[in-house]
């Protein structure tokens, strides 16, 4: 170490030393930055109504577009999953990454089919049941085009295979590389088992449709709102209204259920009848039932709402819902950088803005399952980054040349009787509108803002 070195490390109150991290008079270079905080995404399980709208009008989704290309990728993942004989686990965790990409994702960047398989390539890893892309590709090639099937070594799958694999990228950071996914079949089950017994009369139809309508959820964003619980309860119970049986034997069970939520399942099976009701031939229960019965269903439900005075949905806010559409930056390295890279961003939802602009920054990108240890770890990084600002008022005297005081009258700037007679605008005076600074009539000026660290 050099004698300066030293005398700069041993001065009194730590002064040369906070002298050398601000720069200092002396000729001494300012301290180095050091390296990007980076950036943090936590994964995020459940997500409310108002949440899923905002994401689909800042990404500029058209309505009924953006159903069109749900149905019809939930249903490429099914028709793809049963002609490759996989388990249902697999097309759940498929339904749950196709769903949470296209909320961060517009529908021009990518083309609905490829994402869709995509994330069942993606699924099909993370339960084990480890298919290669080329199978995929031939297996929807074949479903679509039965009498001229297909090998998977066919070099026309070459280029998709490709496009998957670049995909498969970006549902892995659109996860967050939390693979954790909720298979409500299970459940189900053991719910119907422990409500209606093992050789109750009816019980295999009525499970039947309860296990159908449960493969029809995943055409909803439900997934990725509710828990297992609520959504195995809302299709147990919409499955009784429906076939008008065992509504009481239901209820009984759920009244001894501490976690059971009224509101969530009320919520799941409205969304559930919304499907039913707006896209009756997509869905595998519309073809057993009339539509009458979906609406009667449904205006029922409405009805207790009412008497209960209950939201349509949980964690509503009307204002959020109206706000202007606030698009998410593009990918690439054209993206601007955030000034300061631990504030929250301004872009709502700030996991969705986050993800789509910190692949264009200097920092890196880090995935953190605990979002509390993400928060704890955010506020540390941003005592080191927060620029701290205070205003404060400077008035200086200012004498008035003799040549303007004998233009105006003698009366000089404090009212004098041939004082200045123009208008605000001419004087710029800052108060009402003029762009220059205040102009206050006694020969002082008003300045600006300081800024320190």
């Amino acid at each position: 170490m050099s004698p300066s070195d030293g005398a700069a490390s041993a001065g009194p109150d730590g002064q040369a030393i906070a002298a050398a991290t601000n720069g200092t008079d002396n000729g001494q270079a300012p301290a180095r930055i050091g390296p990007h905080p980076g950036f943090i995404s936590s994964s995020n399980q459940y997500s409310a109504e108002i949440k899923l709208r905002r994401m689909l009008k800042d990404n500029g989704c058209d309505p009924a577009r953006e159903d069109t290309y749900r149905l019809q990728g939930v249903q490429l993942i099914d028709n793809v999953r049963e002609h490759l004989l996989l388990p249902v686990r697999t097309f759940d965790t498929a339904c749950t990454y196709y769903h949470k990409f296209r909320l961060n994702f517009r529908d021009s960047e990518y083309n609905y089919q490829d994402a869709a398989l995509a994330s069942l390539f993606v699924a099909c890893k993370v339960e084990d049941t480890i298919k290669k892309s080329r199978d995929i590709l031939a297996a929807a090639y074949n479903v679509k085009n039965p009498d001229k099937p297909a090998a998977p070594d066919d070099k026309v799958f070459e280029s998709p295979g490709k496009v998957i694999i670049g995909l498969e990228r970006l549902i892995l950071e659109t996860i967050g590389f939390d693979f954790r996914t909720r298979y409500p079949q299970k459940l189900l089950v053991k719910v119907v088992r422990s409500i209606l017994g093992k050789s109750a009369a009816g019980s295999r139809a009525f499970f039947a449709t309860a296990y159908a309508m449960c493969i029809d959820m995943y055409k909803t964003f439900v997934p990725i709102k509710r828990t297992t619980l609520s959504m195995v309860m809302a299709v147990v119970e919409l499955t009784a209204r429906l076939r008008g049986e065992h509504l009481d034997r239901v209820r009984q069970f759920a009244d001894r259920r501490r976690q059971y939520s009224r509101e969530a399942v009320m919520e799941t099976m409205l969304d559930l009848l919304d499907l039913y009701v707006q896209h009756h031939k997509a869905t595998k229960i519309g073809a057993l039932f009339d539509l009458n019965t979906f609406i009667d269903v449904k205006i029922r439900l409405n009805a207790d709402l009412d008497e209960a005075a209950s939201p349509r949905y949980l964690f509503h806010c009307s204002r959020c819902e109206v706000a202007d559409a606030n698009p998410l930056t593009s990918i690439g390295p054209g993206a601007p950088a955030s000034a300061d890279p631990t504030a929250p961003s301004a872009v709502w939802p700030p996991d969705a803005a986050i993800r789509r602009t910190a692949r264009g920054q200097d920092g890196t990108m880090r995935f953190v399952f605990d979002p509390e240890a993400a928060d704890k770890e955010q506020v540390k990084a941003g005592e080191y980054f927060r620029d701290e600002y205070e205003e404060y008022e400077v008035e200086v005297e200012e004498a008035i040349p003799l040549q303007q005081e004998r233009e105006s009258g003698g009366g000089g700037g404090r009212g004098g009787g041939g004082g200045y007679r123009g208008s605000y605008r001419d004087r710029g005076d800052h108060r009402r509108g003029g762009p220059y600074g205040g102009y206050r009539g006694d020969g002082r000026h008003h300045w600006g803002r300081g800024r320190y660290h």
